[in-house]
């Protein structure tokens, strides 16, 4: 409650602020006067503010012009009543004001802004102002850099664009929590979590120091790039190749990441990115990271293979395609900012591929010792074994994956709730161990 009611203080303060901005504006329009406006330049002080739309307002170090901006495109999810006064005709001419900009629509009563209303708040009819706002406002403006204000990519970007706050700060400014985007055919990618630990992964000594370098890369890198000017020297992102056997541990590793470094981990639909149409893989990709641009997400392409079995040798048309496609992919995980991890479950990777990562991490299948492990942590800390399970014969006798044994685990805890008690017995354990067998075509 406290974090909303602090929003609300500052963001009616700010609404203050824009309606005394544009008062003078329309007086000053209306007369034919270019007096300046030191009210625009003089937004209210949010130095000592706690509310989150004042730190992120500090975090960007967002000028008076470009607050106007911001405050403007929140407007009509915060008090669309204050854009009314750009609803007036102009008398002589009977028509809207042109030189107001925004949108009116007869099935969404009100005004909508562009940047275009912007620029006439900012500079009215003066055209050096105008010329000013152009430059400075710009698609690599901070606000539309870090995705604070989406860009639609339906419309040409300039004056006559609707101004929007992305959904992901709307939900910031009005809630105090950011809100992550839902997997649609726009955006294929699931934020994917787990309530394990990193005592959960077990796994070589070799591999947990590869990750562990990974995380500190994450959360030195401002520092590295920014205060100590290695940015020329760097590029900002890192991307990452686990590779291995299904079932060891890859997805846990990465969730784990995104848990060490406070990220959210988008795993990646790859079957709504790979498309057998000439030219619209690489539009799903752009899509995907233009809007995971300067998000600090972690991007997880799960089972990669489908990207990596494009890459041939150029036979014909659609192999030159694929190889694009592939070459398209492989550019945008070099420019993005943040960590990309590619897993797959077998090392077919040329040196074009393993030259672009800057850590390949192999997850084997547990050993005898880690598999007793394994064993351990899975059924010991949860249910009651049956006295005559030996836990170093099932390690020592049968190799298997962290993956297939939590699906022993889960027909064990299925049979032994059946029988209305938390008892494993051994005879379910080797049933379990027989159906994942049974995948493989292999027989116990």
């Amino acid at each position: 409650m406290e974090v909303i009611q602090a929003l609300a203080q500052t963001l009616e303060r700010e609404l203050g602020w824009f309606q005394h901005v544009v008062d003078i504006r329309l007086k000053n329009y209306f007369s034919n006067s270019n007096t300046e406006i030191e009210a625009l330049e003089t937004p209210p002080n949010i130095t000592n503010d706690a509310s989150k739309y004042a730190k992120e307002c500090i975090k960007h170090n967002l000028d008076p012009l470009e607050r106007l901006v911001l405050i403007l495109a929140l407007i009509p999810h915060l008090k669309p009543n204050a854009l009314d006064v750009f609803l007036i005709k102009n008398q002589n001419l009977s028509i809207d004001f042109v030189e107001f900009g925004g949108i009116r629509t007869p099935s969404k009563p009100g005004f909508l802004p562009t940047l275009e209303t912007a620029c006439f708040i900012v500079g009215g009819s003066q055209l050096i102002k105008r010329f000013l706002f152009l430059d400075q406002i710009s698609l690599t403006n901070v606000l539309f850099k870090n995705g604070i204000l989406k860009v639609n990519e339906n419309e040409e970007f300039g004056l006559k664009m609707s101004l929007q706050v992305s959904a992901e700060y709307l939900s910031l400014f009005t809630t105090g929590e950011k809100a992550l985007p839902e997997h649609s055919t726009s955006f294929p990618a699931k934020v994917i979590t787990t309530q394990l630990d990193a005592t959960a992964l077990i796994v070589d000594d070799s591999v947990h120091n590869s990750l562990a370098e990974i995380s500190q890369w994450v959360i030195h890198a401002p520092k590295i790039l920014h205060e100590w000017g290695l940015k020329k020297n760097l590029k900002p992102g890192y991307s990452a190749l686990f590779y291995g056997p299904p079932g060891t541990g890859k997805t846990l590793a990465a969730t784990l990441l995104g848990k060490a470094t406070e990220r959210p981990v988008y795993r990646v639909d790859l079957s709504m990115i790979v498309s057998k149409y000439i030219g619209e893989t690489e539009k799903n990709i752009r899509k995907l990271f233009d809007e995971a641009a300067h998000k600090n997400w972690i991007l997880y392409f799960d089972e990669a293979d489908a990207l990596f079995g494009k890459r041939t040798q150029t036979k014909d048309a659609n192999d030159k395609y694929a190889n694009q496609e592939v070459a398209y992919l492989l550019q945008r995980i070099e420019d993005f900012s943040g960590l990309v991890i590619l897993a797959t479950n077998f090392y077919n990777i040329d040196d074009t591929f393993a030259r672009r990562f800057q850590t390949m991490i192999y997850f084997a299948k547990p050993g005898k010792e880690q598999r007793k492990l394994l064993w351990k942590q899975l059924f010991e800390s949860n249910l009651d074994l049956e006295s005559d399970i030996d836990i170093d014969k099932l390690s020592e006798n049968h190799e298997l994956t962290g993956g297939e044994m939590i699906n022993i685990l889960r027909h064990c805890a299925l049979e032994a709730a059946k029988r209305g008690q938390k008892t494993i017995f051994e005879k379910d354990i080797i049933t379990g161990i027989r159906r994942e067998f049974s995948k493989q075509n292999k027989t116990l």
